[in-house]
């Protein structure tokens, strides 16, 4: 089916109440794995590409024409994001190749300069019919920095939603980019006191540090949009390397790859399905 504007994602979502998952595009195995595991589900998806891997495939386009492509072939409803861009142009850039949804991360701006800068974002968007993601109240572990005692606080989430005119809101309240382990502790209160402060989506990134449990708590208590990368990067590597073990003599990197591209189509069917259920489980079931 064509794209699907990140907008009816997110709108759809808080209609229903239920989260909406946000992964992160590595490299095409995981646009495949992931469109797969939204048909798989029957579930929409968000795919990101971020300004980190654009760096890493030396630019935006032939990781952004070939996710789009993906994305448009598929039988789920799918949209497609720029995730945690420091770059303005960057986001002009996705915003012209089709993108639904740009985030322009200014968290580490100055608060007035990370309005101004946000405003010339939204502008642009806005223009050509693109939702904008920021962000306020840096998450911990982006590039190194390590916060754990920050926290957005919900007035100035207000004030900073009226100012920009954002259409989601990515928010500080105990997560951490790049965990490895699922040991992180949100404060559901104050997802909650942001969640009636700000007219807006909220996003909680850093997810894969987050057990099932918690984030399911996390989206009961106001959160959209659920980004994932860390967790499924992991998910494809230990395929790849349980293959390699188990196959000392594969050369061909389509048969090693194919187990790790399974793989996050698996965890991903299943990270959607848990993110779309947000009534309480029957008493004694595991999530």
């Amino acid at each position: 089916m064509p794209l699907v504007p990140t907008a009816d994602l997110l709108n759809g979502a808080v209609s229903r109440r239920t989260g909406l998952g946000a992964f992160n595009v590595i490299h095409l195995e995981t646009a495949e794995a992931l469109v797969a595991a939204a048909e798989d589900a029957g579930l929409p998806v968000i795919l990101q590409i971020s300004q980190n891997c654009v760096g890493y495939h030396g630019g935006l386009e032939p990781i952004a024409r070939a996710t789009l492509a993906v994305a448009a072939g598929s039988q789920a409803p799918v949209a497609v994001h720029l995730d945690h861009a420091e770059d303005e142009e960057l986001t002009r850039q996705a915003i012209d190749l089709g993108f639904g949804s740009v985030m322009f991360d200014g968290a580490k701006l100055p608060y007035e300069r990370n309005v101004e800068a946000t405003v010339r974002v939204v502008e642009y968007a806005h223009a050509n019919d693109v939702v904008v993601e920021a962000e306020l109240g840096e998450i911990g572990g982006k590039d190194g920095a390590h916060a754990p005692g920050v926290r957005t606080d919900p007035d100035e989430a207000r004030r900073f939603v009226d100012e920009t005119g954002v259409d989601a809101l990515a928010v500080a309240v105990g997560s951490s980019h790049a965990m490895t382990e699922r040991t992180a502790s949100l404060d559901l209160g104050l997802i909650g006191r942001l969640h009636a402060a700000v007219p807006v989506p909220l996003v909680l990134h850093g997810s894969s540090g987050v057990a099932d449990e918690t984030i399911v708590s996390a989206i009961r208590s106001g959160i959209t949009k659920v980004n994932v990368s860390t967790h499924l990067n992991a998910a494809f590597t230990a395929a790849v390397r349980r293959t390699l073990a188990e196959h000392p003599e594969m050369v061909d990197s389509r048969r090693y790859l194919r187990e790790g591209r399974t793989a996050v189509t698996a965890e991903a069917a299943r990270l959607l399905t848990l993110f779309a259920v947000t009534e309480p489980a029957p008493e004694g079931a595991r999530s």
